[in-house]
């Protein structure tokens, strides 16, 4: 099979709609609203759907590996943010691995976002 793939964008839960909106907005992703129990966030050609569905087994059991280009400077920018005071969730700081680096962070409604980088 030969494809042209232009793009992969994957579903999320949500716990409570607003909070992960907000949330996301928070993180400098662009909101679009596609209906009003449904969005896409996007920054460049990146994106993904939330949606205002929650299934606890299936949010705390989803996890999203976003590639950046220095992950000590996105970790720091995130921590800048303030978003575990404001959102409850939970940041664990850089890891410097064989393969690479990783930082992760918990969405509200449990979803765990890897940010890294390969070497």
């Amino acid at each position: 099979m030969k494809h042209q793939i232009k793009s992969i964008r994957p579903f999320i839960g949500s716990k409570n709609f607003e909070i992960s909106r907000s949330f996301y907005r928070d993180l400098g992703f662009e909101e679009i609203v596609l209906e009003h129990n449904f969005s896409v966030f996007k920054v460049g050609e990146i994106a993904f759907y939330l949606q205002d569905y929650y299934d606890k087994s299936w949010n705390e059991n989803t996890m999203i590996f976003l590639e950046v280009d220095d992950v000590d400077r996105y970790y720091n920018e995130l921590k800048a943010l303030n978003l575990t005071e404001k959102y409850g969730v939970k940041l664990t700081p850089t890891r410097h691995l064989d393969w690479g680096s990783e930082c992760f962070l918990h969405d509200p409604s449990g979803v765990l976002w890897h940010f890294g980088k390969f070497k």
